[in-house]
């Protein structure tokens, strides 16, 4: 392209020049030997007043004298009746320009220029259009050289841009190049960094949640399994198995969920659920867990509460919470339930050294651990309770004490805090 850009505008120069200095050099032709034949017949009106002069005052009209009033080059001759003819200079050769007038004393003055002295003039002209149109040759191929690299710079540019989208790299180079229309695809391809980028975000944030969320059911599921098979009552089997599906109900909407907020991040479930049946579930799945690192899972404060959710979700943020605090507290863990305002809160804590104070509310924030874990965990929790218009708050840090905040059914609204 650089090339054709480049040729293309030399061809547009030498098409301007050669059109126009044809012209020009026609133009100074005529001029010149107009010019000739005005100097020429100037100079035969001259001489023929001269004579005239001089023969009417009875003065010698001879060569010698009117030697010194013709131009140097130039030929004359001089007819005066009854007298011989008077020659001035050397009769050019070849084509001439010529100019004859005629006195009032009956003398014929005829002065003549070779035609090669306006070649000469004519040939020096068209020396100096030849100079200044290689002038405007070289000055067009400096200006097609820039303006070929102005615009071809930017283009590759671009390329590399959309290359390394290609590649995997969406950062945008807000590169701009002064040219409208290359400024419009730097814009557009900017846009698209920005868009590929927020979409692996999505996908790798997506990855993650999915990880951390399947995880705890399928721990549970897999601890009801070891029940089953550690156990002969059937009882006891038909027991851990109902709780198994359960599980794998649960397991199956958070897949759900999942793939409904990566197509529609705004998207909810939002139902009216009795909360007991959330927590009383909970228990069930983490009693083994608790059981067998030696700790206590209990529950107080008001019953019969029902709230606004998604109970799937509000099931993975508990569990989150129960996790954790098996985890990484001590003790015993309280579940405890209680109305603020028309709120229906969850509190979870248990009797460990709770979080530290570098972290404080920052445990909430993806990556942030206070051991070594995923520390998505509450990050995710959070997404969850806010997704269906609820909160997840750290209350207290020392024991530490989360609150589930969720909306409450109308028919609550009126009971106060318990």
């Amino acid at each position: 392209m650089r090339r054709r850009l480049i040729n293309s505008t030399l061809a547009v120069v030498l098409v301007v020049i050669a059109v126009f200095g044809i012209s020009l050099v026609l133009v100074e032709t005529r001029t010149i030997e107009s010019s000739a034949r005005e100097s020429v017949k100037s100079e035969a009106v001259r001489l023929v007043s001269i004579v005239d002069s001089r023969l009417l005052g009875r003065e010698r009209v001879e060569s010698g004298v009117l030697r010194e009033q013709i131009t140097q080059h130039r030929y004359a001759r001089i007819d005066i009746p009854g007298r011989p003819s008077i020659e001035v200079g050397t009769r050019p050769e070849g084509g001439v320009i010529a100019a004859t007038e005629k006195g009032e004393q009956g003398e014929i003055v005829r002065v003549e220029e070779s035609r090669s002295t306006v070649s000469r003039e004519v040939g020096r002209t068209l020396l100096v259009i030849l100079a200044v149109a290689l002038l405007a040759v070289v000055a067009a191929v400096f200006l097609a050289v820039r303006q070929a690299n102005r615009l071809t710079a930017p283009l590759t540019d671009l390329a590399e841009t959309a290359e390394r989208l290609g590649s995997g790299d969406p950062r945008p180079r807000h590169r701009r190049y002064g040219v409208p229309e290359l400024d419009r695809v730097a814009d557009v391809l900017d846009a698209s960094a920005e868009r590929i980028a927020r979409m692996l975000t999505a996908e790798r944030r997506l990855a993650a949640d999915a990880s951390h969320q399947l995880r705890t059911p399928l721990t549970a599921l897999s601890m009801r399994l070891e029940e089953i098979t550690l156990t002969d009552e059937p009882e006891t089997v038909k027991e851990e198995a109902t709780i198994a599906l359960a599980q794998v109900e649960r397991l199956t909407d958070v897949v759900q969920r999942l793939l409904t907020n990566s197509r529609d991040p705004q998207s909810s479930s939002a139902v009216t659920f009795d909360l007991d049946e959330v927590i009383k579930q909970q228990i069930e799945e983490w009693r083994p867990a608790t059981r067998s690192e030696g700790r206590v899972l209990v529950r107080s404060g008001k019953p019969g509460l029902r709230a606004v959710g998604t109970p799937g979700a509000v099931s993975q943020v508990l569990a989150t919470l129960i996790e954790n605090s098996l985890m990484h507290g001590d003790g015993t863990v309280a579940l405890r339930t209680r109305v603020t305002g028309n709120q229906a809160v969850v509190e979870v804590t248990d009797e460990g050294p709770g979080v530290p104070a570098d972290l404080g509310a920052r445990v909430f924030e993806r990556t942030v651990s206070g051991r070594n874990s995923t520390g998505l965990g509450l990050a995710v929790a959070r997404d969850l309770a806010e997704a269906d218009g609820g909160r997840l708050e750290l209350l207290q840090a020392n024991p530490p004490v989360f609150a589930l905040f969720l909306s409450r059914e109308a028919d609550d609204h009126g009971e106060g805090d318990g």
